[in-house]
């Protein structure tokens, strides 16, 4: 890998209760802008409160992005299903899309008006900027765990080749790719074990 030293533990799955996987998603939610949510996600989740440790968070960063749907939503089901189940899936899902939709309908015609106004360009091109931020620190964070062989690294450049000079769509390049991540996993297993 890249010498980095590991994460602390985890604490204990389920040491939380449903309403603070609640309020911890609630506040993801509301305060969280775009493509920063999962770098929010990992500060929260990882790094202040320890719920689990950061392999594992890349782990759901990865099954989330691979699966069809929203990634922050699949990522809220995956850290709420790891910190309590399926129960914990439920609530965490709710918590991030539903207090966010209500204050959206809530203040929708307020943000309506704002938006004419030029200051708002520039303000929300910052909150922008801030938020691509946070999404480039967790991938550069994905990208360093799965960095760890020449295998690992080529997949990584190809994927980022087939998006950024050939165009290809997330189905496509999670069908070449991910067979070939498992495959190359799947042998580095067999030969650790045997």
């Amino acid at each position: 890998m890249d010498g980095a030293s590991p994460s602390p533990p985890a604490e204990e799955a389920g040491r939380q209760s449903l309403a603070a996987l609640f309020f911890v998603f609630a506040k993801l939610g509301i305060t969280s802008f775009g493509g920063g949510v999962s770098g929010m996600m990992h500060a929260e989740l990882v790094v202040r409160r320890r719920w689990m440790r950061e392999d594992e968070f890349l782990e759901g960063l990865a099954v989330s992005q691979a699966l069809p749907g929203v990634n922050v939503a699949n990522l809220a089901i995956w850290l709420g299903y790891r910190a309590r189940g399926a129960g914990g899936a439920l609530i965490a899902l709710a918590a991030v899309i539903l207090p966010p939709a209500v204050l959206i309908v809530l203040i929708g015609e307020t943000l309506l008006r704002l938006s004419a106004w030029p200051v708002a360009g520039a303000l929300l091109a910052g909150v922008a900027a801030t938020a691509m931020g946070l999404s480039l620190a967790v991938g550069y964070r994905a990208a360093r765990h799965a960095g760890g062989d020449l295998a690992s690294v080529a997949i990584l450049a190809g994927t980022i080749v087939g998006a950024l000079v050939f165009h290809l769509s997330t189905p496509v390049l999670i069908a070449v790719f991910a067979p070939i991540g498992i495959g190359l996993a799947f042998g580095r297993s067999r030969r650790e074990q045997g």
